[in-house]
C-alpha cells in the first residue's frame, strides 16, 4: 500500500510538472518544430545539443547522452536524491505528499537532504536573532546604515549571528537536533577540548541559495569593524561549491532569462543594492574569481553578461582575468568599471545613482575593447614597435584562450573587432594571429560506443511496445536481462518484461515511470531517441530495423549454439581418448575434487 501511494505521488507530480517549464527555469530554451532546444547543462556545451520533447515529457542530449524525464533532470541538475526531487517538484506544483522518513547516507553519514535541513534550521535561528530586541540590535543598525529596505531583508532572508560562541549550539540542543549535520554543513566547528562552537558570531548573515531556492550555505559580514575577517563564508560541502554558486541567482534567474542579460557584481551588498534599485538580474560570485563553471551557468540562461568591477586596480585585474573565463564562451561580454564610486552599492545609494548605473551598463565596452583599451592605456606615448609587440602578445593570448577553436563566423567577427579597435586592417590582424589550437577549451564529450543488436531491440520496444507483444514466449528470452553487459540495460530489460507481464505498456514512458534511477532514465531515453533517428520515426523503417536486429540476434545465438555443440563434442572426444590411454583401470583414476 505504501508503494502504491508513493507511485501515485510520483504520477501526480509528473502530471503537474511540465518538463518544458521546469527545464526552462534552469536553461534558456528555443522552440524548434515540435521540440525545444537548449545548451546541455551536463557537459561543456557551446552549441545547443539538448532537446526537450513536450509530447513525451522527456529531454535528451545527443552529445553526452544525458536524458530522462522531469525527475531525472532535477536529480542530475541539483544533485538530489529521488525523494528530494519529488518533494521539490511537488512543492512547485502545489501537491501535498505522503510523509517519508529521510534517506540516510550510505555508511551512516549525513545525507544531502539532512545538510539542507540543517541549513534551513539555521536560517530560522539567524532570522529570529535579527528580530531579537537585544541580540539583533547591532545587525539591524548596520542594515539601516547600509540603506537596506525591509522588503530586501525579507526577500534575501537576512539574519544575524549573536556575539556568543554557542548561540546556535544551544538552540540545536534545545530542539533535540543532531549536531552532526550542522557540523558537516560548516555551521559548527570542533573544539580541541571537545564539543563544538558556532562558526558565525557577531555578524550580519546572508543565506546563500541554489537556483531553486534551497539554502546551501551562509555568508557573514562583520558588525564590529575590529573583527577579522570582514566576510566569512561557509566551507564547501556536498551541496555547496563556490566555483559554481552565484549569490542571488534564485531571485535573479527569471529576470536574467527575460532580459537575456546577467549583471555580475562582486558582493552580497552590491546584489541587494541592485535588486533594491530595480536591477533584478544581478548576481555575485562568492569570494572567488569567476570560474568556467560560473560561465557555464550563465550561458545557459542568457546571451549577454555585464561584469561590474570596483574602480580600483584590483577591479581592473579582475576584469582582465574575466577574459580567461568568458572569451571562448558563446556570450556577449561587457565590462563596467564604475567611475565616481567604489562599488555598485555606493553608486546606487548616491543621488541619481540608479540613472548613472543604468547608463554605465548601457555604455559598457565589450570584452575585447576593454582589454585592448587597457593595453593602449599602458602604452600611451609608446612607439609603433611597442604597440605592435603588445598587439601580437594579445593575439597570442587569445589563441591560447581558444580563438582558433571558434566557429569560422565568430572567429572572423572577433578579428574584425580587433582590427576596428586597434586601427589595423583586418587582413594584417589575420596574418599576425598565430596558428595553433587553444588550451582553454576542451573538446566535446567522446561519442558513445555503438549499441549492440540486443540493445537496438530494447530501443525498438521502447518506441513501439507492440513489437514485444508480437514475440512468441521463447523469443522474449532474446531480450533477457542476462544478454546485456551494463546494469542500466539489464534494469531496462527487466522492467520491459515486468511491465508487459502486468498487462502494462513497456514503452519509454512506462519504463521511466517504473524507475527512479537517473542512469536507467538516461540509458532508456538514449536508446529510444537513437532508434527514432535511425528510422526517421517511420513505422515501416522501424519494423524493418526490428526484423533486421532480430535476425542478427538469432543468427548470433545459432552460431553460439553451434560452437557450444562443437565444444561439447571436443570435450567428449578428449574424455574418450583419456579412457583409452588408461585402459581397464580408468575407473580407479582420481576424479576432479579428489574423489576416487
Amino acid at each position: 500500500m505504501a508503494e502504491r501511494l508513493r507511485r501515485g505521488d510520483k504520477d501526480a507530480v509528473r502530471e503537474g510538472s511540465d518538463i518544458v517549464r521546469v527545464i526552462g527555469e534552469h536553461v534558456a530554451l528555443k522552440a524548434k518544430g515540435r521540440e525545444y532546444v537548449g545548451l546541455c547543462p551536463f557537459h561543456d556545451d557551446h552549441n545547443p545539443s539538448m532537446s526537450v520533447v513536450p509530447h513525451k515529457q522527456i529531454f535528451h542530449c545527443f552529445v553526452c547522452g544525458a536524458g530522462g524525464d522531469v525527475f531525472s533532470f532535477v536529480q542530475r541538475y541539483h544533485s538530489m536524491e529521488f525523494r528530494e526531487a519529488l518533494e521539490f517538484l511537488a512543492a512547485r506544483a502545489g501537491i501535498e505528499l505522503e510523509r517519508a522518513t529521510p534517506e540516510k547516507q550510505e555508511g551512516g553519514g549525513v545525507s544531502s537532504g539532512e545538510l539542507i535541513g540543517a541549513n534551513k534550521a539555521a536560517l530560522e535561528f539567524f532570522a529570529a536573532i535579527l528580530r531579537h530586541p537585544e541580540h539583533g540590535r547591532s545587525a539591524r543598525e548596520l542594515i539601516a546604515r547600509r540603506g537596506i529596505s525591509e522588503e530586501m531583508v525579507g526577500a534575501f532572508g537576512l539574519g544575524a549571528a549573536p556575539a556568543m560562541w554557542d548561540g546556535l549550539v544551544q538552540t540545536i540542543a534545545g530542539k533535540g537536533l543532531d549536531e552532526r549535520a550542522f557540523a558537516e554543513a560548516g555551521l559548527l566547528k570542533d573544539r580541541e577540548s571537545g564539543g563544538r562552537y558556532d562558526l558565525l558570531r557577531g555578524r550580519l548573515v546572508f543565506p546563500i541559495r541554489d537556483q531553486i531556492g534551497r539554502v546551501i550555505a551562509f555568508g557573514g559580514r562583520r558588525i564590529d569593524d575590529g573583527e577579522e575577517p570582514k566576510y566569512l563564508n561557509s566551507p564547501e560541502t556536498r551541496v555547496f561549491r563556490k566555483s559554481r554558486s552565484l549569490y542571488g541567482l534564485d531571485r535573479a534567474s527569471r529576470a536574467i532569462q527575460r532580459e537575456r542579460v546577467a549583471v555580475v557584481v562582486e558582493g552580497y551588498l552590491d546584489v541587494i543594492a541592485c535588486h533594491q534599485a530595480g536591477f533584478p538580474n544581478a548576481v555575485a560570485t562568492l569570494g572567488t574569481a569567476l570560474t568556467p563553471e560560473h560561465g557555464a551557468v550563465l550561458r545557459r540562461l542568457c546571451e549577454t553578461v555585464v561584469l561590474v568591477f570596483d574602480s580600483d586596480e584590483a577591479g581592473g585585474r579582475a576584469a582582465e582575468r574575466a577574459t580567461e573565463v568568458f572569451f571562448a564562451e558563446p556570450l556577449d561580454v561587457k565590462i563596467v568599471t564604475l567611475e565616481g564610486a567604489k562599488d555598485p552599492d555606493e553608486m546606487l545609494k548616491s543621488e541619481g545613482g540608479s540613472e548613472r548605473f543604468a547608463a554605465a551598463l548601457e555604455a559598457a565596452p565589450d570584452l575585447l575593447s576593454y582589454r585592448f583599451g587597457r593595453v593602449q592605456g599602458r602604452l600611451a606615448g609608446a612607439g609603433p614597435s611597442a604597440l605592435a609587440r603588445a598587439v601580437e602578445d594579445e593575439l597570442t593570448e587569445l589563441v591560447r584562450l581558444g580563438l582558433n577553436e571558434q566557429p569560422p563566423l565568430r572567429r572572423r567577427l572577433v578579428l574584425r573587432s580587433i582590427a576596428s579597435i586597434t586601427g589595423v586592417d583586418e587582413r594584417t590582424i589575420a596574418r599576425a594571429t598565430p596558428a595553433g589550437r587553444g588550451s582553454a577549451r576542451k573538446g566535446e564529450p567522446a561519442v558513445r560506443e555503438r549499441t549492440t543488436p540486443e540493445e537496438e531491440l530494447l530501443g525498438c520496444v521502447l518506441v513501439s511496445p507492440e513489437l514485444y507483444a508480437g514475440l512468441h514466449g521463447g523469443e522474449r528470452d532474446l531480450l533477457g536481462a542476462e544478454r546485456y553487459a551494463t546494469r542500466p540495460m539489464q534494469r531496462i530489460a527487466r522492467l520491459v518484461h515486468e511491465i508487459a507481464s502486468e498487462s502494462g505498456c513497456p514503452d519509454l514512458a512506462g519504463v521511466l515511470a517504473a524507475s527512479d534511477e537517473v542512469e536507467v532514465h538516461e540509458a532508456a531515453v538514449s536508446l529510444a531517441r537513437r532508434v527514432e533517428r535511425e528510422t526517421d520515426r517511420n513505422e515501416e523503417r522501424l519494423h524493418a530495423h526490428w526484423e533486421q536486429c532480430l535476425l542478427e540476434v538469432r543468427r548470433r545465438g545459432a552460431a553460439g549454439e553451434i560452437e557450444h555443440k562443437k565444444d561439447a563434442a571436443s570435450r567428449l572426444a578428449r574424455v574418450r581418448r583419456a579412457r583409452d590411454e588408461l585402459g581397464p583401470d580408468w575407473r580407479a583414476y582420481p576424479r576432479r575434487g579428489g574423489a576416487s
